[in-house]
């Protein structure tokens, strides 16, 4: 089997250091240099497509720029790439989201993939008008998903839930292909609506044991119901010719975060209601001492930023090797970053995916398969 690289757009901005962001920020994130235009973002959307990244993922919250939007905007300058565009469900009705997705995939020619986000802050989804709990989202999530799978599959709608109504829901013109779901989440909440409507399971980068163990879990609740999701992770990478130089790299943004700027993030980040974030602060607890939490995966970046906080450091071969330990535990797919994004996809798709494709494990998708 191929394995599958999505690169990611910085819609909050860019830099040479970490940039504030993430899941549980705040509007007014520090440390952006590059401002995320769409001049700046295409460079990066047709560097990602040239190097043979399939798609691109867009975070979602009130501390960047709106994923469809600007994603829309950016298949003008690209001619393969996919983007795969986060949203919340509390945020739209389901079916506006789901003929938006119809009209996106017409419009782009198949290039919509979409990950769900239910949301890990109250306060922020109070922000958008969203007063549910967390629990609450997750159950809206699951209605929201059945109602669009069915509006997809051109079926005419009726459904009165908890949470959602709609009478008589129809799409005029049907999807081609129906845009997949990608979906995440750590809680027993999270792991029953992804067993029902996730395409791919999302993990941020925990180690390779603890992902295997979200892996199995899922794949049980899945299999109960008779499914088979594929799974993905997302990770930030820094990656260069030797080892050494990549781990003075991780040093010296290690060196850009301030005490302060530590301290302020975490006590944030300690109030987040997401599973997964606990779980990402509890990799390093705060600490600049222990951020090697398994051979070759530093959760530095996790110390100033919200979401996903580990990279994987090392030589090209080094961080080759670790992307094989990831999928030996069960993954297919990997949404990948760097600092700043532009450069370090260069590091990936010229240093790191031509060794996996020696190996067999990865094609770019330009490329006819050989029969």
């Amino acid at each position: 089997m191929s394995l599958t690289f999505h690169w990611f757009l910085p819609t909050t901005g860019d830099s040479r250091h970490v940039v504030g962001g993430g899941h549980g920020s705040t509007p007014g994130t520090a440390g952006a240099d590059r401002p995320p235009s769409v001049e700046y973002l295409g460079q990066i959307a047709r560097t990602a497509e040239q190097l043979g990244f399939t798609g691109a993922l867009t975070p979602t919250g009130v501390w960047c720029e709106d994923a469809w939007l600007t994603t829309a905007m950016l298949t003008q300058v690209t001619e393969r790439l996919k983007f795969l565009v986060a949203f919340r469900p509390g945020q739209l009705s389901p079916t506006l989201a789901a003929q938006m997705a119809a009209s996106y995939q017409r419009q782009s020619h198949g290039r919509l993939l979409l990950n769900v986000v239910t949301g890990g802050e109250s306060a922020e989804q109070r922000a958008y008008g969203d007063f549910l709990d967390k629990e609450g989202r997750y159950a809206r999530a699951d209605e929201f998903l059945g109602i669009v799978r069915r509006l997809w599959a051109g079926e005419t709608v009726d459904h009165q839930g908890d949470h959602l109504r709609v009478e008589q829901a129809r799409l005029a013109r049907l999807p081609d292909p129906a845009p997949e779901i990608y979906f995440g989440g750590s809680s027993a909440a999270a792991g029953a609506v992804a067993a029902r409507h996730a395409d791919v399971y999302l993990t941020w980068g925990e180690p390779p044991a603890q992902v295997r163990e979200k892996i199995d879990w899922i794949s049980g609740l899945a299999r109960a119901r008779g499914r088979t999701p594929r799974f993905g992770i997302r990770l930030h990478v820094i990656a260069r010719d030797t080892s050494a130089q990549a781990w003075a790299e991780a040093e010296r943004l290690l060196a850009g975060m301030s005490p302060e700027r530590i301290r302020s993030t975490q006590l944030a980040l300690a109030r987040s209601e997401s599973d997964g974030q606990r779980r990402m602060r509890e990799l390093h607890g705060g600490a600049t001492s222990r951020l090697e939490v398994h051979p070759g995966l530093w959760a530095g970046i996790g110390l100033v930023r919200g979401g996903a906080g580990t990279a994987l450091v090392g030589s090209h071969r080094e961080v080759a090797d670790l992307i094989v330990e990831y999928h030996r535990a069960g993954v297919q797919e990997f949404i990948l970053s760097g600092i700043p994004h532009l450069e370090e996809a260069y590091q990936v798709g010229e240093g790191v995916l031509p060794l996996l494709a020696a190996q067999g494990l990865w094609r770019h998708p330009a490329v006819p398969a050989r029969l």
